[in-house]
């Protein structure tokens, strides 16, 4: 397959895997919540797997001598948490309660979407570095994903929408990291040098998520039967990381 057909095919199949924690909320409230702490333990360890075994090593050895891979890599910590924070103030920044109400379904849409799209872009960009660093990247986005749609289809039902109407409005979010993989795709060429700062970057966000999201999640967790299970499987993620870049690189 061409670089383009792998980032149409698997930013399809990452958006696709990541909606399987809400059709599992749709159907079984009591298993997603359940689910969703045992797979955010996972993501966080393919995140961190994904970021000490292939983006920093890739962004590392194709940096020239001007890049600061891990300046940029803080750099990304930092976007990503003033992002965070200014969705967050929009978010309950409304002083009544009821337009606070109104605005929730359209904000948690709009986050979403957002987010799709900035998936579909690193997904590119790490495609167009590297076919093994791309199949990693996906794997732990899609990953990451499952849970943030649990909360997500959660929410929507929560204000009211129909079952039917909140699959489609995620099936039409995640559709939409098709369009920023393609965007990435079409200006490659003009981004080429700079890709191993959009690596260095995307560590930092692997790094943000599971940090600050991911990992307090698991803490958090009332499952207390689970914690061993949780601890088991961020180990996991990491590890199924470092397996499929060595698999792949022993294939390449």
């Amino acid at each position: 397959m061409t670089t383009l057909q792998y980032i149409l095919v698997f930013t399809l199949l990452g958006s696709l895997v990541s909606l399987v924690g809400g059709v599992l909320l749709i159907l079984s409230k009591r298993v997603a919540s359940r689910a969703a702490h045992l797979i955010s333990a996972f993501a966080a360890g393919a995140f961190l797997g994904a970021v000490f075994f292939d983006l920093l090593p890739e962004a590392v050895e194709t940096a020239g001598e001007d890049v600061n891979v891990f300046a940029w890599t803080l750099g990304g910590i930092i976007v990503f948490y003033l992002l965070e924070r200014t969705i967050h103030w929009f978010h309950h920044h409304p002083k009544a309660e009821d337009h606070a109400h109104d605005a929730t379904v359209p904000l948690i849409i709009l986050g979403d979407t957002v987010h799709n799209f900035v998936d579909g872009i690193v997904i590119a960009a790490t495609f167009m570095t590297d076919i093994r660093l791309g199949m990693v990247t996906t794997l732990a986005v899609a990953a990451h994903e499952i849970p943030q749609e649990i909360g997500d289809f959660g929410v929507l039902l929560q204000k009211g929408l129909s079952r039917g109407k909140t699959l489609l409005v995620n099936v039409l979010s995640a559709l939409v990291a098709l369009v920023g993989a393609v965007l990435t795709y079409y200006v490659g060429g003009q981004i080429e040098g700079v890709l191993p700062i959009f690596l260095a970057l995307t560590a930092g966000f692997f790094i943000y998520i599971a940090a600050s999201d991911l990992i307090p999640e698991i803490h958090h967790s009332h499952e207390k039967n689970f914690a061993a299970a949780e601890t088991l499987l961020l180990f996991t993620g990491a590890g199924v990381v470092w397996l499929a870049v060595a698999l792949l690189e022993h294939a390449g």
